[in-house]
């Protein structure tokens, strides 16, 4: 959610109730919102954006069950979780037939009405999440945001376009920023499942417990604070795509978890007794070499072969550098649009600047320079002065020089970077020699002669 904080309406007709819930909840970090009738709650709903609606059974007017109906009309997947007395369970019962997620019984335990209200927001996440990505998909066409005229992306939309079709499993490889996600998701825009969910996790993001926990869900008492079942990512998506992002960082215990729930079709909640089938088309990608990471022995090979059936490139930036001006016009429009800017596009020089950097950051590396120059620029087109310095001065990263244990032709290695740097230069400067010099900091005559010595023709 969007939102800094989650709101809560807590609705019940004893004022000291909702000032207990109201300062437990508040030291949780929730925005608490109060009423002592359905009638106040019925205004807080139509006033507020509320996540999360706590109401007692009995309350004035037509008690909690119109709280409950009051909240599923203005909103089918706010979750309502109800409070009721011990010898009243079977109305609250009743009360999750009509559309509450949960109940409470006083006198409840604040630890666990903790767990129910976070577990309840969770689910309100994933469900809007997943609600979005719907609308995201009916609006876009899949594959025409796969951005790019080089015969590198034109390759990846053909290969998206013949494995839709399949419930293969896929395997995306490249570097930070080369659109994987964007990949895996048109893949499923475009498959038989495109009307089913389409959930992801990223695999390195949270600690291994909370990660099994979110993947396949877990029973009542299967661990301490597990007062409920709750159901996992891949329950939730049966029957759509399921995306692991960096998958070869993801614990060796729960891989092999994940060969079963592919091999077998079937998962296993923490703490259950019980398998449930699964119905769910797995991609996954990672910005690391698998087969490297399974000779370090972090990443399992059994794993790598049920994922890797279809293998697919996300191409660098830097080997499409063509498709670098076609990414700078849509980013200019997208942003212009968000900080209400009229800026028409780049001078010639600002494109050339764009066109000679290598992008390590790839796609969202371009995406985080064209918000910046947005937001700076003041002439109605970008010129290079207001690109960020290392993008106009990129310095040479030691850092990234590698030697490998067969050696290297010293000398080749720098003839064929100068060779490079005076190429670069002469495109920069649309072949003048004199620029070209300025450039690299020689003078005119050094340059003529190594271009007669490289047989540099310009």
């Amino acid at each position: 959610m969007n939102k800094a904080l989650s709101t809560i309406l807590v609705a019940d007709d004893e004022q000291s109730m909702v000032e207990m819930i109201e300062i437990m909840l508040e030291g949780e970090g929730y925005l608490i919102y109060k009423a002592t009738s359905t009638e106040e709650a019925e205004k807080v709903l139509d006033s507020k954006d509320i996540d999360l609606v706590i109401s007692d059974m009995k309350m004035p007017s037509s008690g909690g069950i119109g709280v409950l109906k009051a909240s599923l009309q203005r909103d089918r997947v706010r979750p309502v979780i109800m409070i009721t007395a011990y010898a009243s369970t079977e109305s609250a019962v009743e009360a999750m037939k009509l559309g509450a997620v949960d109940y409470i019984t006083k006198p409840f335990n604040l630890e666990e009405m903790k767990i129910i209200v976070k577990n309840a927001l969770e689910r309100r996440r994933l469900e809007m999440e997943n609600t979005a990505l719907k609308r995201r998909l009916k609006k876009k066409t899949g594959i025409k945001e796969i951005i790019g005229n080089s015969k590198e992306i034109q390759a990846v939309r053909a290969m998206i376009l013949r494995v839709a079709e399949s419930n293969a499993t896929v395997l995306i490889t490249g570097e930070s920023g080369t659109g994987k996600e964007l990949i895996a998701s048109a893949i499923h825009a475009h498959s038989p499942r495109s009307g089913k969910p389409f959930l992801s996790i990223n695999c390195g993001a949270m600690p291994e417990q909370l990660l099994e926990s979110e993947l396949f869900g877990h029973a009542k008492g299967a661990f301490t604070g597990a007062t409920t079942d709750k159901t996992g990512l891949l329950e939730a998506a049966d029957g759509g795509t399921f995306f692991l992002d960096e998958i070869t960082e993801m614990p060796l215990s729960l891989q092999v978890k994940l060969v079963r729930a592919i091999q077998e079709k079937e998962i296993r909640r923490v703490g259950d007794i019980k398998d449930m089938r699964l119905d769910v088309r797995f991609i996954a990608a990672t910005n690391r070499d698998p087969e490297e990471a399974i000779q370090n022995g972090t990443f399992r090979e059994d794993l790598f072969y049920r994922l890797n059936v279809v293998h697919l490139k996300a191409p660098p930036l830097r080997h499409r550098a063509e498709d670098i001006p076609i990414f700078a016009k849509h980013f200019l429009d997208k942003f212009n649009a968000m900080n209400n800017r009229k800026i028409r596009g780049f001078t010639q020089e600002a494109m050339k600047v764009l066109e000679a950097y290598s992008w390590r950051g790839n796609v969202r590396e371009l995406e985080n320079v064209v918000e910046r120059t947005v937001v700076l620029e003041t002439a109605d087109l970008i010129n290079p002065e207001n690109l960020p310095e290392n993008i106009r001065f990129p310095s040479f990263d030691t850092n990234r020089v590698q030697i490998p244990d067969s050696g290297v032709d010293l000398e080749k290695q720098l003839t064929e970077m100068e060779k490079t740097m005076i190429t670069k230069a002469l495109e920069q400067t649309s072949g003048s020699k004199k620029k070209a010099a300025e450039l690299l900091n020689m003078n005119l005559r050094s340059l003529r002669y190594k271009l007669s010595k490289y047989g540099i023709s310009r």
